[in-house]
């Protein structure tokens, strides 16, 4: 099984990618058998989306190069996990840009929530389970809701910086809700 887990920030000080390594760790941890793979959206700098057509109703399109390399590489998983901040009460632009050039590579996967934020990133997952629902994702019934500044808890390289067993667990139930959702899609293909 392969789980990547996908950065959802751009900026350059970003908490979300030590959030993102410590929960890549966490995953690899639970997930011993998976290859757990962590993919930035920093590495494909996509231009907003601007196609003529919806990417799931158009077998002609012609993804320009940066984000051709960006469906390759998430068509290779079996599950993902989405890690956001939140912004301005809900999740950021890049990441629904990215979700936007989306035709068929999350198109019945599990895919698990972790945010960050004031509210535990509450309304950065509420959003993105909509905008998942579109690319015809399934996310897990639980998310992880990490409550605060992302960088107050981990530094960049993922180590945390306080105590998060309590996140550790919430996310414990989140993966397990994910590999078991693979699994079953695995089994039905």
């Amino acid at each position: 099984m392969k789980i990547q887990v996908v950065v959802g920030s751009t900026r350059p000080a970003r908490a979300t990618l030590g959030v993102a390594r410590w929960v890549a760790e966490q995953v690899g941890l639970q997930v011993p058998q998976a290859q757990v793979e962590l993919v930035d959206l920093a590495d494909y700098p996509m231009p907003f989306f601007n196609e003529p057509a919806s990417p799931q109703f158009n077998p002609s399109r012609q993804p320009e190069p940066v984000v051709k390399a960006w469906l390759d590489k998430v068509a290779q998983a079996d599950a993902y996990v989405l890690v956001t901040p939140e912004y301005n009460r809900s999740f950021p632009a890049v990441l629904k840009n990215a979700l936007d050039f989306l035709d068929s590579q999350f198109a019945e996967k599990p895919v698990a929530l972790v945010a960050h934020g004031s509210t535990g990133g509450a309304h950065a997952v509420v959003h993105l389970r909509s905008a998942l629902a579109g690319v015809q994702a399934i996310t897990m019934p639980v998310a992880t809701y990490i409550v605060g500044m992302g960088g107050n808890l981990f530094a960049r390289d993922g180590t945390p910086k306080a105590d998060v067993q309590g996140i550790a667990k919430a996310l414990a139930r989140n993966v397990q809700s994910l590999v078991r959702f693979a699994v079953v899609q695995k089994q039905a293909d």
